[in-house]
């Protein structure tokens, strides 16, 4: 299949800089994945296109406030990091801006919020192939600690405001239900659940099952091959545990909905049931790449929210749009020119689409 293939046109006014105010007071589109039909909703409308015996599955990684900037010692040109993941206590790959003139053994002093010197500073110790460095974090008991005190949320590059506001960020590019600490990106179709919505589900009968997937800035990558199947998809780590495994796996046996919320819990639902039913639980590393046609093995509903022009989301969305993942992309494409034309709310901070 060709990348331009996912191409569609979006005013840049569209694209969510801000949250908004009330988190569950987002609009909602609807995709009828039998009928193709489309509709227009409020994301508290959830409430009644859920069913008592749903399964609902969430990703409960947190994101951590991964950019930092610094200093580099010497000529003291500014650098901006963003963290990726932890290869072992204290040393974490990342990508630098600019990237250029480091090396190994070259030291950076860390900046605080403010822009002002701190007493931290971090060391190149190695490159790998895609460009990330490997740097050695100062001798700190608690990482995490420090990028509380001087980390920035990582917005999304489309998200152009400024001044950023990183501390009301910290709160809205979460999930209330986040635990676990990995993500540099939020799994954004979470952000529009509040604990009262949650109780109200549940009163009703849904059940909640979680799923780990820390996601990284590969989430970005455009596509930039001509053909979609010559894309080197990004590789992620996800768990998944023996309750949530049995949980799934019993919806299923009595033929009730297992529900994705976003794509990352869809990727890890899929990429544990390639060797078939029932799923296992699993700790692991992902490249999951779903595109049309691919025959979906575990999720029967997908809750995301809108995604870029000839993005892997994009293409994981068209798959499921059509039963039997075929290619469900005209569907998309015809939704998403509705969602323009009635201005919805495009990307991370944006409005959500339920296909059932």
């Amino acid at each position: 299949m060709q990348t331009a293939d996912f191409d569609y046109p979006l005013p840049q006014e569209l694209i969510a800089q801000h949250p908004i105010e009330q988190r569950d007071a987002s609009r909602l589109l609807t995709l009828d994945r039998s009928t193709a039909t489309i509709a227009h909703r409020q994301f508290a409308d959830l409430e009644a296109l859920l069913r008592s015996g749903d399964v609902v599955v969430v990703n409960n990684s947190r994101v951590i406030p991964a950019r930092m900037r610094g200093q580099k010692e010497g000529d003291g040109a500014r650098v901006e990091i963003l963290l990726t993941e932890e290869r072992v206590p204290g040393e974490w790959w990342c990508m630098l801006r600019p990237g250029k003139r480091i090396h190994n053994g070259t030291r950076i002093q860390l900046h605080d919020l403010d822009g002002c010197p701190t007493p931290n500073w971090v060391e190149a110790i190695d490159k790998n192939d895609t460009g990330k460095y490997l740097l050695r974090l100062p001798g700190t008991p608690d990482v995490h600690e420090l990028l509380q005190a001087i980390g920035e949320t990582p917005l999304p590059p489309y998200i152009e405001r400024a001044p950023i506001d990183t501390r009301a960020d910290r709160d809205r590019y979460q999930t209330v239900y986040a635990k676990t600490d990995g993500s540099v990106a939020a799994p954004t179709a979470g952000l529009h659940f509040t604990d009262e919505l949650l109780d109200r589900l549940r009163a009703k009968g849904v059940t909640f099952a979680e799923v780990t997937l820390h996601v990284g800035p590969g989430t970005f990558q455009p596509v930039e091959c001509d053909r979609i199947e010559d894309h080197p998809m990004h590789e992620e780590r996800f768990e998944i545990s023996a309750a949530t495994a049995g949980t799934v796996n019993q919806a299923k046996a009595e033929g009730r909905r297992v529900v994705a919320v976003g794509t990352t819990s869809m990727r890890v639902l899929e990429s544990v049931a390639t060797g078939g039913a029932p799923i296992k639980p699993q700790l692991g590393r992902t490249k999951i790449f779903i595109y049309p046609p691919h025959e979906f093995q575990v999720v029967d509903a997908l809750l995301t929210n809108f995604h870029l022009p000839k993005s892997t989301l994009l293409m994981l969305v068209s798959a499921f749009a059509q039963p039997g993942g075929t290619d469900g992309r005209e569907r998309v494409l015809r939704a998403y020119a509705y969602a323009v034309a009635e201005r919805y709310r495009f990307f991370s901070y944006g409005d959500a689409m339920f296909l059932h």
